[in-house]
């Protein structure tokens, strides 16, 4: 057991997570790792909490299809992952992220980046967009989680969007259901204004 753990540990620090379809002891599927990107805050904004589409300071509401980011952080037995830090960030409507290396014209509503932290059933939530694209991507959410040593960076996708068939870094996932568990549904659902979506993703990290 202590060597199967050694053995996968180091395929996740290497990047080749993705290509095994299942943990060598778990129950569940771990969430694939994909690249940090090269729009992670070089420096953290002052205004990080976990509502996107409003920076304090500023009137007004972000543009775009309001959209409620919702889930548990489990690990691969399907327990969840208290008080781990988690983190997300993306481009704004125009498909301009809030980094200085990407200029152009940017959304001064929308924060652009945001972190929370796991509850006691490994719950979270955050208030964002529905990403769009930008040039040579499909629509994506980058996110990040920290829980002790453990951590793991991925991208979520959106369901249904023609563009994620022909996106190199999503498909750079081999596997099948590795890959699909990251593209989810942002849809309408009971409970929240009825001009606004939810997407639930369950990240599976091993901590």
């Amino acid at each position: 057991m202590i060597k199967e753990r050694r053995t996968l540990l180091r395929l996740l620090a290497s990047g080749l997570a993705y290509t095994i379809s299942r943990p060598i002891f778990a129950a569940s599927l771990l969430t694939p790792s994909q690249m940090l990107g090269p729009f992670y805050p070089d420096k953290i904004p002052l205004d990080h909490d976990n509502d996107l589409t409003r920076v304090v300071g500023h009137d007004g509401m972000a543009t775009g299809d309001i959209s409620h980011l919702i889930g548990r952080a489990l690990n691969p037995l399907g327990q969840p992952i208290v008080d781990a830090q988690i983190e997300i960030w993306q481009c704004d409507a125009f498909g301009q992220y809030k980094h200085p290396r990407d200029g152009g014209c940017r959304d001064p509503a929308f924060q652009g980046y945001g972190r929370t932290r796991s509850g006691s059933n490994g719950e979270y939530r955050f208030k964002t967009i529905k990403p769009v694209t930008y040039p040579g991507r499909t629509p994506h959410i980058h996110m990040r989680i920290v829980s002790g040593t453990a951590k793991l960076a991925t991208q979520i996708y959106v369901k249904g969007e023609r563009l994620n068939n022909s996106d190199f870094i999503l498909n750079s996932i081999q596997d099948t259901e590795a890959r699909n568990s990251l593209i989810i549904p942002f849809v309408s659902e009971p409970g929240y204004p009825s001009d606004e979506l939810v997407a639930q993703f369950n990240p599976v990290v091993l901590a």
